[in-house]
């Protein structure tokens, strides 16, 4: 039996729909109260048993790498300083066995081609893909759900949701059948369709784990939507040769790359902190 070890964080986007936000800052560094939406994600990642953190990154995001690795002149400040809470919260952003690799995407290609990008890391492993701008909020974390179904059937499961038919424009489609409980068997899927023309509105949200076959025909693809190599298309022609199923999984999702989602997260976030929750609760009860 294959154990998910491993997975991608596609981080070379450009961020656009947050400049000047995002201009020189990576959006996966944008914080929800007083932590990166990137450490949200590896720490979803850890929960499922996954070690290797491997980040696909692009040009401007080096302060990624920088977030992760030892800063010894800030810890040697706070021990100084006898901050020892601040200390602790620096030197412990990552669990103990965990490994951090990081490469490069040399042209934005698309979602697909930086996943292909990790071939060579990956290997002939089953992964997981992580998409750090849609933040999971679910008890136990959404990618350990997914990690329990693949340990027990042993095939590629992606994390869906239902949309409103007017935004499956904005999504990867599947159609399924066969539903047990959250699970359901992918029978197709598609990239951004139409409304008119989508075959459910059964959504793919930033969540998936994948068999290493998936390379195979994500370097056969062509540039599809929006003229990028599209894992959607990798994923519809993997459906030929093995199983596929779509998770309806236990939590609530964020769109933190659009703004909306970013401030809702924010808010429910900071709600729940256990340093400031209370004072901002009370400040919204009072809002107008």
């Amino acid at each position: 039996m294959k154990k998910l070890r491993k997975a991608v964080f596609p981080v070379a986007g450009l961020g656009t729909r947050f400049l000047p936000a995002t201009k020189a800052s990576p959006k996966e560094m944008l914080p929800i109260v007083d932590k990166p939406l990137i450490q949200y994600a590896v720490e979803e990642a850890a929960a499922a048993g996954i070690t290797d953190m491997i980040f696909v990154t692009g040009r401007s995001k080096r302060a990624i790498e920088d977030h992760f690795d030892k800063a010894y002149e800030l810890e040697n400040e706070l021990a100084l300083k006898h901050k020892d809470e601040m200390l602790a919260r620096v030197r412990n952003l990552l669990p103990k066995g965990i490994n951090c690799i990081y490469l490069r995407q040399p042209e934005a290609l698309g979602l697909g081609h930086a996943v292909l990008c990790a071939q060579a890391v990956v290997g002939d492993e089953p992964f997981a893909v992580i998409l750090a701008d849609d933040l999971l909020d679910g008890t136990p974390p959404v990618m350990q759900q997914m990690a329990d179904v693949f340990a027990e059937r042993q095939c590629s499961v992606l994390g869906v949701q239902d949309v409103p038919r007017s935004e499956t424009k904005s999504y990867g489609i599947v159609r399924t059948c066969d539903a047990a409980g959250r699970i359901e068997r992918i029978t197709g899927i598609v990239e951004k369709p139409a409304p008119e023309l989508a075959p459910s509105t059964l959504a793919v949200v930033g969540r998936y784990v994948l068999t290493p076959r998936i390379f195979h025909h994500l370097a056969q693809a062509k540039p599809g939507t929006g003229g990028e190599i599209q894992l959607t298309d990798g994923i519809a022609a993997l459906l030929a040769e093995e199983e596929a199923l779509a998770y309806r999984y236990a939590g609530t999702r964020y769109d933190c790359g659009s703004k909306l989602g970013y401030l809702q997260a924010t808010v429910v976030f900071g709600r729940r902190h256990p340093e400031v929750g209370a004072a901002f609760s009370d400040y919204l009860h009072h809002l107008d």
